[in-house]
């Protein structure tokens, strides 16, 4: 028998719903459930009046479009209308955030090729105009909040002719872990009231 709830959907478990989600995540999708974390986490803070952040959406172009029915549109062709910079922005206690949300399976350091230039010259003026700035780093099974100026440190040493990738032992050094939570899954600001108010 099945049961289900009122809007429709079936009843599972937690013992089954527990299994397919450790059956389901392989490395491919890793990157999506990282930012399902960070947008259950955004979505809390809005809730709780905490702090308004959402993913900014990427801007697309839809050239193509064919109509088989009204209902059932499907998109041929679309193009990148420019490129897009962070992951993620809002406000919080009056101050505007930017960051940026990156993953490696790198074991011993996380590449500096997972950025690209324009997002560093975004988040560089962020910084120079007084926005408050990060990356949130999947690396090494941990999560890392990393401010952009120790970032752009990296990234000049880097378009220096250095080290093209941060270690973990800088991760350790200049981030800052983020245990994971329950409600607030992946807990950001806690690490922001602590650098800044």
């Amino acid at each position: 028998m099945i049961f289900r709830y009122p809007n429709g959907k079936p009843y599972e478990p937690k013992e089954q719903f527990l299994q397919k989600k450790q059956q389901s995540i392989t490395y491919s999708n890793r990157g999506m459930t990282l930012e399902e974390d960070l947008n259950e986490t955004n979505k809390f803070y809005l809730e709780n009046k905490l702090a308004v952040i959402h993913k900014k959406p990427t801007p697309v172009q839809i050239v193509n479009v064919d109509y088989p029915r009204r209902s059932a549109a499907v998109i041929k062709e679309a193009y990148f209308k420019q490129s897009s910079t962070t992951d993620y922005n809002g406000v919080y206690r009056g101050k505007y955030i930017d960051f940026e949300a990156k993953e490696t399976k790198n074991k011993t350091s996380f590449p500096l090729q997972n950025f690209h230039a324009h997002q560093i010259d975004h988040m560089r003026n962020i910084v120079e105009q007084g926005g408050i700035c990060f990356v949130i780093l999947s690396a090494f099974n941990e999560f890392y909040y990393l401010d952009a100026k120790n970032l752009l440190t990296y990234w000049n040493r880097q378009e220096t002719g250095g080290r093209k990738s941060i270690t973990l032992n800088e991760l350790n050094e200049h981030g800052h872990k983020i245990p994971l939570g329950y409600q607030a899954r992946i807990d950001y600001l806690k690490i922001i009231d602590k650098l800044y108010f």
